[in-house]
């Protein structure tokens, strides 16, 4: 009876077996029968200013040069499938090792956190679907490349993801973007040149060169480390091509865009709010409504440019409303083509004297400073760290009332003295933890030379913070879109102004 048993479970599992092979087979079958779905067309997303006028379009019809596959350098390959897919000679369009490691992050984040798609799924996507993250396009992404791998050889598909890829600024395509970027056909490109290069279309606004080349340079060496590890270089090799100096060409395109820094911050937040990647949002058919007033941007363009572009000085300009949280304008340096990093996110300089004001808003808030406090301005050595360590400011050009002042005077004069008597006698932890509710979030030690604006901060977080005590305490978070609609004139997002108490309203009056 048992060994009867034991002979119907196992005709039961050569059955199953056969039945679910059966069914693969003709599903495969199915699938290499059935036409894939026409290709995507991309649409022209747009972006307008606060009155409506157009700030910028990006041109569906895209900057693409199609190339063969042995006119592309062997570099440029390798880094590619080292940092994309370097499985995809041994898989069928889905990797399943990949699958596993990203089931196994999105359960423990219970969220779609990490992808797995391979370079097949990739193509699949670009071509037939749109993007959003959710589990019944990752099906179809699947079902598609499959359909793809069926359809054309393991080479006919890298060379149709290598000609598609979006590389940023409008280039689709290897041919593209070394031309884009170097000047250059990419069967030309170097092994440092391809290992840039292929860093950049996991995130243009992060890994382009144009936009930030640290993060470029970082992913360079990720991508030739991993190329390292695959066998396809050596050591030494990728220590010579990280330490070689790229030229990087210049944009041309670029010099003529209005608002240029606006618009590459629109289209990172656009992206994020969409839940989108760069490139689909650019060719999504989108209508963008923003914050930026055109006018101001225009003065604000021609205010950096005429006292600095013939001197070597960088500059940032931010401009808040307020009342609403709206930038207004937005300026990131002197010259866009040669530089497009965005210095008003930059926490690389020091605010300087513009940081006394929450020394004396903390001061105000505690009831320890008032209108009329007044300290003695003439050269101090504070003392702090209960004794122990000794701090000499200087006023500007050594100029001192030798006197005492009140906060009015102080602030009309900037006077340094003044501001270190005023942070000891405050305490620099209830400084910063004012300077915290306003919105700086940049690092701050407690130490007297923090009220004369010794640590670094952005642009952005101080004009936040300046404008929290203009509205008499509120911080509004800033936006710079106003609102979000698709190409049928459906409002995909709207902004709702961040409102919250960040200081005491009547301590911001006073200092006001």
């Amino acid at each position: 009876d048992k060994m009867r048993r034991l002979k119907q479970l196992l005709s039961f599992s050569i059955f199953t077996v056969i039945l679910g092979a059966v069914a693969v087979e003709i599903l495969l079958l199915y699938l290499r029968v059935q036409a894939l779905p026409a290709s995507n067309l991309p649409q022209t997303t747009y972006i307008y200013d606060q009155q409506g006028e157009l700030i910028d379009s990006f041109d569906a019809g895209q900057n693409r040069d199609i190339v063969l596959l042995d006119d592309i350098s062997q570099h440029a390959i390798q880094a590619t499938l080292s940092i994309e897919d370097h499985r995809f000679f041994r898989h069928f369009g889905i990797d399943p090792i990949g699958i596993a490691r990203a089931v196994w992050v999105d359960l423990k984040h219970m969220a779609m956190v990490q992808g797995a798609s391979t370079i097949t799924q990739q193509l699949a996507r670009n071509m037939y679907l749109t993007h959003e993250k959710n589990w019944e396009r990752k099906i179809k992404e699947a079902i598609y490349a499959l359909q793809l791998e069926m359809q054309f050889s393991k080479e006919e598909i890298l060379e149709k993801y290598l000609n598609s890829i979006y590389y940023g600024h409008g280039t689709y395509g290897i041919e593209a973007a070394a031309k884009l970027f170097f000047g250059k056909p990419a069967n030309e490109l170097s092994l440092a040149e391809s290992a840039m290069l292929a860093g950049v279309p996991k995130g243009p606004s992060y890994y382009s060169p144009y936009m930030d080349y640290d993060n470029a340079k970082a992913r360079q060496g990720v991508i030739l480390q991993a190329m390292v590890n695959q066998g396809h270089i050596t050591k030494e090799e990728a220590e010579k091509a990280y330490a070689e100096e790229l030229e990087i060409l210049p944009r041309d395109r670029d010099q003529e865009i209005f608002a240029p820094y606006f618009r590459d911050y629109v289209v990172r937040q656009a992206s994020k709010l969409l839940d989108l990647e760069e490139e689909f949002f650019e060719k999504g058919g989108y209508h963008i409504h923003t914050s930026l007033d055109s006018r101001a941007q225009r003065i604000a363009e021609e205010v950096v440019t005429r006292n600095l572009e013939e001197t070597e000085l960088q500059a940032a300009l931010i401009a808040i409303d307020p009342r609403n949280g709206y930038i207004k304008a937005m300026v990131g340096g002197v010259n866009y083509k040669e530089n497009q990093y965005n210095r008003v996110f930059s926490t690389s300089r020091q605010p300087g004297s513009s940081f006394k004001p929450f020394v004396y808003l903390a001061g105000l808030s505690k009831q320890v400073l008032t209108p009329v406090s007044r300290f003695v301005s003439e050269p101090t050595a504070f003392t702090y760290d209960e004794g122990r360590k000794t701090y000499m400011p200087r006023n500007f050009g050594n100029k001192y009332p030798n006197k005492e002042i009140d906060l009015r005077e102080a602030i009309s004069q900037s006077d340094n003295i003044y501001a270190v008597h005023s942070i000891l006698e405050v305490g620099a932890e209830d400084v910063i933890e004012t300077a915290r509710a306003l919105g700086i979030s940049s690092p701050m030690d407690p130490v007297p030379s923090l009220a004369l604006g010794t640590f670094p901060v952005s642009p952005y977080e101080m004009a936040a913070a300046f404008g929290a005590i203009a509205n008499l305490g509120t911080a509004i978070e800033p936006i710079a879109i106003v609102s979000i609609e698709d190409n049928f004139g459906k409002v995909l997002y709207e902004a709702e102004p961040q409102r919250r108490e960040a200081a005491d309203p009547a301590a911001a009056y006073v200092l006001t």
